[in-house]
Order: C-alpha cells, then structure tokens, then sequence
C-alpha cells in the first residue's frame, strides 16, 4: 500500500511539473527588461495581452508554460508582459506613453505603437536587440505553430531567408 501511495505521489509530481528540469519562463516588465538588454542586448518578446482577453489566457496555459516553447523563448529572448489597457504612465526608452480612454475601456500608447495601431489581443511583438518591432504577430498560437516563429524570429533568420522557404525547411523539437 505504501509502495503505491509513493507512486502516485512521484507520478502527480511529475505531471504537475513539481520535478526540475522543465523549463519556465520569468516574466519581465519593459523596465526590467531594459536593465537587462544594457548587461547583454537579446531579443525582446512581448506578450500585448488584456485582463479580458480568453485566449490569452489559454496561450499563458497551453503555450507558454509548454517547456519545450519555455526554453526556446528563454534562449533566443527576454520575455515581456504587458497590458494593453495599463492606465499607469509607462517610460518606456526614455519617452513617457499614457492611457487613452476609448468608449468603456481604453488602451495605452504604447501598445498602439507596437501594434502599429491593430489593437489586436493576444498579440505578440518581436523587437531586435535595438528595441526596434521587427513584427507583431498577432493571434492565438498553440505550441506547434507558434515554435518556428520563435526560432524564425530568434536565430536572425528572417534577415536572410523569406518565411514560406524557413517553414518548409523547419525541424521541429517538439516531435523529439
């Protein structure tokens, strides 16, 4: 009997991901994250998400507590959170974006700038070690399809190579 309650106790441990080795990601803020990008410049990616938003509550879920997509992040980029309808001031590189109400609710200028004005949620922006949008790619994404991205982005390779040909090419880790 004993022997059985020490099994489920190590196997609900490793379902819940209690054991170590699995990946997660430490979300940041744009602060933070530029403290970081002045000690050792990385890609930023930032998660434009709203408190009402449903899928981005399924991608925090599903896609980004997938460990495999975890280490991916963590290794190509600084990971970002940020609320699209955040009412507080933001100083984000040095300029200072408010909150602009907008009917019941409102958005904050930020976010309309990295989104290039397609308010959009979930929406996830890629910037270069520079600060500057490489794209927003906006909507959900389930870990398969959001793991070429990620490296497409990460690696540098939308510099040298169009997306329908890195796709075609593309090896998944999540298949091994």
């Amino acid at each position: 009997m004993k022997r059985i309650s020490l099994y489920l106790v190590l196997v609900s441990l490793l379902i819940s991901g209690v054991v170590k080795g699995q990946e997660s990601l430490k979300w940041l803020t744009l602060q933070e994250a530029e403290k970081q990008m002045a000690k050792q410049p990385k890609k930023l990616f930032i998660d434009v998400y709203t408190d009402w938003c449903g899928w981005c509550k399924v991608m925090d879920q599903q896609t980004f507590q997938h460990p495999t997509i975890a280490k991916i992040i963590n290794q190509y980029y600084y990971p970002v959170k940020f609320n699209a309808e955040q009412k507080e001031d933001i100083v984000f590189r040095g300029k200072t974006y408010k909150y602009i109400p907008n009917g019941r609710s409102g958005y904050n200028e930020l976010a309309a700038e990295m989104l290039q004005g397609k308010l959009s949620y979930p929406t996830i922006v890629y910037m270069d070690e520079e600060f500057k949008v490489i794209q927003p790619v906006p909507g959900f994404y389930k870990p398969a399809d959001i793991e070429p991205v990620l490296k497409f982005f990460g690696t540098g390779a939308y510099k040298t190579i169009d997306w329908a040909t890195y796709q075609a090419n593309f090896k998944s880790e999540l298949s091994q």
